[in-house]
Protein backbone atom coordinates (compact mmCIF):
# COMPACT_ATOMS: atom_id res chain seq x y z
CA UNK A 1 0.00 0.00 0.00
CA UNK A 2 2.57 2.71 0.54
CA UNK A 3 4.89 1.89 -2.50
CA UNK A 4 1.18 2.62 -4.72
CA UNK A 5 0.37 5.37 -2.91
CA UNK A 6 4.62 6.72 -3.16
CA UNK A 7 3.83 5.77 -6.72
CA UNK A 8 0.92 8.18 -6.94
CA UNK A 9 2.33 10.65 -5.10
CA UNK A 10 5.45 10.76 -7.54
CA UNK A 11 3.46 10.35 -10.67
CA UNK A 12 1.49 13.78 -9.36
CA UNK A 13 4.69 15.50 -8.99
CA UNK A 14 6.28 14.72 -12.21
CA UNK A 15 3.05 15.71 -13.98
CA UNK A 16 2.96 18.95 -12.54
CA UNK A 17 6.50 19.25 -14.06
CA UNK A 18 10.37 20.47 -12.55
CA UNK A 19 9.92 23.62 -10.32
CA UNK A 20 6.58 22.54 -8.91
CA UNK A 21 6.56 23.13 -4.75
CA UNK A 22 3.76 21.28 -3.12
CA UNK A 23 2.84 20.47 0.57
CA UNK A 24 1.17 16.88 1.70
CA UNK A 25 -2.06 18.77 1.38
CA UNK A 26 -1.68 19.05 -2.53
CA UNK A 27 -1.50 14.70 -1.66
CA UNK A 28 -4.77 14.71 0.69
CA UNK A 29 -6.79 12.75 -1.98
CA UNK A 30 -4.46 10.26 -2.06
CA UNK A 31 -3.88 8.51 1.66
CA UNK A 32 -4.02 9.91 4.99
CA UNK A 33 -1.54 12.64 6.13
CA UNK A 34 1.01 9.80 7.82
CA UNK A 35 1.08 8.11 4.96
CA UNK A 36 1.65 10.97 2.45
CA UNK A 37 4.45 12.12 4.85
CA UNK A 38 6.36 9.20 4.71
CA UNK A 39 5.93 8.58 1.12
CA UNK A 40 6.92 12.08 0.40
CA UNK A 41 10.33 11.47 3.11
CA UNK A 42 11.28 8.54 0.99
CA UNK A 43 11.09 10.61 -2.19
CA UNK A 44 13.10 12.69 -0.09
CA UNK A 45 15.82 10.20 0.61
CA UNK A 46 15.83 9.33 -2.93
CA UNK A 47 16.65 12.67 -4.18
CA UNK A 48 14.21 13.01 -6.21
CA UNK A 49 12.81 16.06 -4.10
CA UNK A 50 13.90 18.73 -2.21
CA UNK A 51 12.66 20.09 1.42
CA UNK A 52 12.34 23.81 0.57
CA UNK A 53 11.12 24.97 4.22
CA UNK A 54 9.45 22.81 6.79
CA UNK A 55 6.26 21.12 5.51
CA UNK A 56 6.79 22.38 1.73
CA UNK A 57 9.09 20.57 -1.25
CA UNK A 58 9.60 21.04 -4.66
CA UNK A 59 10.88 19.16 -7.78
CA UNK A 60 14.27 20.77 -8.34
CA UNK A 61 15.11 22.25 -11.99
CA UNK A 62 18.31 22.09 -12.78
CA UNK A 63 20.96 24.18 -14.65
CA UNK A 64 23.18 22.79 -16.90
CA UNK A 65 25.07 25.50 -17.31
CA UNK A 66 25.30 25.58 -13.72
CA UNK A 67 25.43 22.14 -12.75
CA UNK A 68 23.69 21.78 -9.78
CA UNK A 69 19.93 22.11 -8.67
CA UNK A 70 18.32 25.65 -9.36
CA UNK A 71 17.03 27.68 -6.20
CA UNK A 72 13.18 26.98 -5.44
CA UNK A 73 10.81 28.93 -7.22
CA UNK A 74 9.74 31.75 -4.97
CA UNK A 75 6.19 32.65 -7.00
CA UNK A 76 5.56 28.53 -6.86
CA UNK A 77 6.55 28.75 -2.72
CA UNK A 78 4.10 31.43 -2.53
CA UNK A 79 1.40 29.35 -4.26
CA UNK A 80 2.46 26.08 -2.65
CA UNK A 81 1.90 27.92 1.01
CA UNK A 82 -1.31 29.76 0.22
CA UNK A 83 -2.88 26.36 -1.16
CA UNK A 84 -1.55 24.50 2.19
CA UNK A 85 -3.18 27.32 4.77
CA UNK A 86 -6.13 27.87 2.73
CA UNK A 87 -5.68 31.69 2.04
CA UNK A 88 -5.68 33.85 -1.48
CA UNK A 89 -2.78 35.88 -2.08
CA UNK A 90 -1.04 38.50 -4.63
CA UNK A 91 1.78 39.53 -6.01
CA UNK A 92 2.92 42.73 -4.60
CA UNK A 93 3.79 45.28 -8.05
CA UNK A 94 7.96 44.27 -8.00
CA UNK A 95 6.91 40.94 -7.90
CA UNK A 96 4.28 40.84 -11.08
CA UNK A 97 6.51 43.13 -13.22
CA UNK A 98 9.15 40.00 -12.44
CA UNK A 99 6.92 37.01 -13.11
CA UNK A 100 5.53 39.43 -16.58
CA UNK A 101 9.23 39.86 -17.58
CA UNK A 102 9.46 43.87 -16.87
CA UNK A 103 11.82 43.39 -14.45
CA UNK A 104 14.87 40.92 -14.52
CA UNK A 105 15.75 41.67 -10.94
CA UNK A 106 15.01 38.95 -8.92
CA UNK A 107 14.13 40.92 -5.50
CA UNK A 108 15.53 40.33 -2.28
CA UNK A 109 11.99 40.37 -0.58
CA UNK A 110 9.27 38.80 -2.93
CA UNK A 111 6.18 40.77 -1.32
CA UNK A 112 2.64 39.17 -1.31
CA UNK A 113 -0.56 40.48 -0.04
CA UNK A 114 -2.46 37.79 1.97
CA UNK A 115 -6.42 37.29 3.46
CA UNK A 116 -4.21 35.08 5.78
CA UNK A 117 -1.79 36.14 8.42
CA UNK A 118 1.68 38.17 8.27
CA UNK A 119 4.41 35.60 7.76
CA UNK A 120 7.75 35.80 6.55
CA UNK A 121 9.95 32.74 5.24
CA UNK A 122 13.01 32.54 4.62
CA UNK A 123 14.25 30.64 1.07
CA UNK A 124 17.55 30.21 -0.43
CA UNK A 125 18.69 34.19 -0.84
CA UNK A 126 14.72 35.33 -0.70
CA UNK A 127 12.62 36.64 2.02
CA UNK A 128 9.55 35.34 0.93
CA UNK A 129 6.58 38.07 2.89
CA UNK A 130 3.22 37.67 3.54
CA UNK A 131 1.37 40.62 4.10
CA UNK A 132 -2.53 40.42 5.64
CA UNK A 133 -4.69 43.45 3.40
CA UNK A 134 -7.47 43.67 1.61
CA UNK A 135 -7.26 41.91 -1.66
CA UNK A 136 -9.07 44.24 -3.94
CA UNK A 137 -7.84 42.66 -6.97
CA UNK A 138 -8.46 39.30 -6.23
CA UNK A 139 -11.69 38.92 -7.62
CA UNK A 140 -9.91 38.44 -11.33
CA UNK A 141 -10.82 35.08 -13.03
CA UNK A 142 -7.39 34.69 -14.68
CA UNK A 143 -4.20 35.30 -12.46
CA UNK A 144 -2.64 36.82 -15.34
CA UNK A 145 -5.30 39.31 -15.24
CA UNK A 146 -4.30 40.17 -11.56
CA UNK A 147 -0.47 40.30 -12.52
CA UNK A 148 -0.86 42.89 -15.41
CA UNK A 149 -3.04 45.10 -12.95
CA UNK A 150 -0.61 44.60 -10.36
CA UNK A 151 1.98 45.66 -12.01
CA UNK A 152 0.67 48.33 -14.43
CA UNK A 153 -0.48 50.04 -11.16
CA UNK A 154 3.21 49.64 -9.68
CA UNK A 155 4.25 51.31 -12.54
CA UNK A 156 2.27 54.56 -12.61
CA UNK A 157 -0.01 55.50 -16.11
CA UNK A 158 3.76 58.12 -17.09
CA UNK A 159 5.70 54.66 -17.18
CA UNK A 160 3.52 52.74 -19.28
CA UNK A 161 5.64 52.86 -22.83
CA UNK A 162 5.73 51.29 -25.60
CA UNK A 163 8.52 49.20 -24.87
CA UNK A 164 6.21 47.90 -21.61
CA UNK A 165 3.23 47.24 -23.31
CA UNK A 166 5.17 45.00 -26.33
CA UNK A 167 6.98 43.31 -23.22
CA UNK A 168 3.23 42.27 -21.40
CA UNK A 169 2.12 41.53 -25.22
CA UNK A 170 4.60 38.96 -25.67
CA UNK A 171 4.31 37.45 -22.20
CA UNK A 172 0.46 37.27 -22.23
CA UNK A 173 -0.83 34.47 -24.81
CA UNK A 174 -2.88 35.20 -27.68
CA UNK A 175 -5.19 33.18 -26.76
CA UNK A 176 -6.07 35.26 -23.42
CA UNK A 177 -6.01 38.54 -24.67
CA UNK A 178 -10.01 38.82 -24.89
CA UNK A 179 -10.49 37.34 -22.04
CA UNK A 180 -7.89 39.47 -20.21
CA UNK A 181 -9.89 42.88 -21.29
CA UNK A 182 -12.80 41.16 -20.18
CA UNK A 183 -11.41 40.04 -16.91
CA UNK A 184 -10.35 43.30 -15.84
CA UNK A 185 -12.72 45.87 -16.98
CA UNK A 186 -13.46 47.01 -13.37
CA UNK A 187 -9.92 47.65 -13.17
CA UNK A 188 -9.41 51.96 -12.68
CA UNK A 189 -9.85 53.12 -15.77
CA UNK A 190 -6.50 54.20 -17.43
CA UNK A 191 -5.41 50.45 -16.18
CA UNK A 192 -7.92 48.87 -18.50
CA UNK A 193 -7.34 51.33 -21.25
CA UNK A 194 -3.55 50.04 -21.01
CA UNK A 195 -4.84 46.54 -21.96
CA UNK A 196 -6.81 47.40 -24.48
CA UNK A 197 -3.64 48.89 -26.01
CA UNK A 198 -1.54 45.31 -25.60
CA UNK A 199 -4.26 43.75 -27.69
CA UNK A 200 -4.82 46.89 -30.13
CA UNK A 201 -1.25 46.64 -30.69
CA UNK A 202 -0.76 43.25 -31.13
CA UNK A 203 -4.06 43.11 -34.04
CA UNK A 204 -2.12 46.43 -35.68
CA UNK A 205 1.28 44.40 -35.88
Amino acid sequence: MSHTIEKAVRSRIYGKGKGWVFSPRDFADLAVRSTVDSALHRLKQKGTIRRVIQGVYDYPRFSELLGQPLSPDIDQAAAALARKFGWRIQPSGAIAQNLIGLSTQVPARALYLSDGPDRVYRISNTSLIFKHAALKEAGFKFRESALIVQALKSLGPDRVTPDVISKIRDWLPSGLRAKVIQDTRTATGWVHAAIQRIVQDERDG
